[in-house]
Parts: structure tokens; C-alpha cells; sequence
């Protein structure tokens, strides 16, 4: 019997994010996948039914028909479907991680405010882009607010997959509306750009803040505290940084780490990444909880 708890999970989507959701939800010791749920049947839940993983197709109302309860669903599907899934999810009390860019529920970034977050049942991961630039983001605002953030993420073709082409207007407006949310920025603008450059690069984030009477020295410190991401993302890595009294730049690059994706990846690996953490955070709080009663 295991030591701690353990949260019984589903996953609904089985695409490029839902499938290395999987891999990595295997090698939790707090987490166990009871349903791996599809739209329809797929490359992706043939993958997931080969690892022994219970699957259905039919979306949220299969996992509901399933009859099987969940502490905890991974919406890995897309934008356009999560609101449904959500009504569905609701009153099954499962707590609810979405890692589409739909911008409703509570947004999270582990580093940032992880634990908070984890006080609500329905929690927003942004998006990758927000997962890699809001830490570098909320760190600089502690030293100034700033006047303007610009974030422009670049990703690699093989590495975005349908829900991700078909969201990107969602994308984009998720993600500006987190960064003004953890800095107090009046203004703020995201960019993506999807390349089929060979080979493939890394998903690299470059952020653009102006900000009144910055002090280089502070800010360096803080950019480099900030890569505390490492923890759960270790191919997460500040690679360019500049400052002078009035703007910042840096630049972020995030590489896929632990075998299973392409290096290039990095924007799958982080936001699959930060979901599991703060799925394990969920059931190490339950522990804590359990040891206090």
C-alpha cells in the first residue's frame, strides 16, 4: 500500500500534449491514470491503451458514462471544447487542470503562485508561452511595474499540434491577459510565430519590458531567481539578458528533457511539466492535511 496519497486522474485529449501527459503521469508516485478519454478514436488512444491505460472516445460525457470517479482531470483537449467539459466536470467534485488556453479558471504558475491556485477546483495553465515567460515576468515586476511587456514565442512546426494551430487566437489573448495579471502592466502584446526551420529549433520565448528607472543590477538578480522553473522543467534556461534605466530584455529557451519528446519540444515539456507539479502538489497537500487532523 502506498505510503501517500495517490490521485486517481483521467485525461481527456489524447494529441501531441495529452500523450506526454501520460509518459509523465507514470512517473509520478502521486498519481495514477484511471482514463485516457478522446473525441473520437485515434493515433493517440491507440498509444495510450498499448501503455495498459483504460480509454473511451466520446469526450467529457464518455468519462462521465464511464461510471469511474476522479480526484483530479487533465483537460488536454482544446479551447473551443473546455467550457462543456468544465459544466460536465463541475459538480463530479474532480478537480480540474486545464492546460487549453480557454482563460477561464484560476491561472497558475507554479512558481508563482502554485500553492494558492491549488485552493480552487478549476485551474488554467495560460498557456506554454505564459508557463515560460509570467516567472520572468512577476519577478521583474516585483522591482518596477512596468509600462509595457512584450512577449514574442517561437516554436517549432513539429511540435505544434492541431488544438494549438486552431487555438492561436486564444492563445494569444490568454496569455496577454496573465502577464498583465502578474505584473500590473497597463499594456501588454503576444506574439507567436510557428517555424518549419530545420532543423527544428527550441521553443524560445524573448521578452521586451519598459519600465522607469530600472536598476540593471537588481533585475539580473531577480531574472536569475526566477529560473527556479528548473525544478520541475530542467530544460528551461535564461539565455540572453539585457537591461538599461529604462528596458529589459530576455530571452528564454526551454528544451524537452527526460527521453520520451524531442528536444525541441519545450513547449509541450513545460506546460505538461508544470500540470504534473501542481497535480503533486495537490496530493502532498492532501498529506499534510491528513497529518494535521
Amino acid at each position: 500500500m502506498s505510503e501517500h496519497p495517490v490521485l486517481n486522474v483521467a485525461v481527456l485529449g489524447a494529441g501531441l500534449i495529452g500523450v506526454d501527459l501520460l509518459h509523465k503521469i507514470h512517473r509520478s508516485p502521486y498519481l495514477d491514470c484511471g482514463l485516457v478519454v478522446g473525441r473520437s478514436p485515434s493515433i493517440g488512444l491507440a498509444r495510450a491503451a498499448e501503455m495498459g491505460l483504460a480509454t473511451t472516445d466520446g469526450g467529457a460525457a464518455a468519462l462521465l458514462d464511464s461510471g469511474k470517479t476522479f480526484d483530479l482531470v487533465f483537460d488536454a483537449s482544446n479551447a473551443d471544447s473546455h467550457a462543456e467539459y468544465w459544466r460536465l466536470l463541475e459538480p463530479t467534485g474532480a478537480v480540474c487542470i486545464d492546460l487549453t488556453p480557454h482563460n477561464s479558471g484560476t491561472p497558475a504558475v507554479p512558481t508563482v503562485n502554485g500553492a494558492q491556485a491549488l485552493t480552487d477546483r478549476h485551474i488554467s495553465l495560460i498557456s506554454c508561452g505564459g508557463q515560460a515567460a509570467v516567472p520572468v515576468l512577476h519577478a521583474l515586476a516585483r522591482h518596477r511595474t512596468p509600462a509595457y511587456v512584450e512577449v514574442v514565442c517561437t516554436g517549432a512546426s513539429r511540435s505544434a499540434g492541431r488544438a494549438t494551430r486552431l487555438n492561436l487566437d486564444e492563445y494569444i489573448a490568454t496569455t496577454q491577459d496573465a502577464v498583465r495579471a502578474f505584473t500590473g502592466t497597463p499594456e501588454a502584446k503576444v506574439m507567436v510565430n510557428v517555424t518549419p526551420a530545420l532543423p527544428p529549433p527550441p521553443f524560445r520565448v524573448h521578452m521586451t519590458v519598459l519600465a522607469p528607472d530600472v536598476d540593471p543590477h537588481v533585475v539580473r538578480d531577480l531574472v536569475e531567481a526566477a529560473a527556479q522553473v528548473r525544478r520541475f522543467a530542467p530544460g528551461y534556461r535564461v539565455t540572453d539578458f539585457e537591461a538599461t534605466r529604462e528596458s529589459i530584455g530576455v530571452t528564454v529557451e526551454v528544451s524537452a528533457s527526460g527521453g520520451r519528446l524531442p528536444e525541441h519540444a519545450g513547449n509541450l515539456d513545460i506546460i505538461n511539466a508544470a500540470a504534473i507539479h501542481l497535480a503533486d502538489l495537490r496530493a502532498t497537500s492532501l498529506l499534510t492535511e491528513g497529518t494535521r487532523a
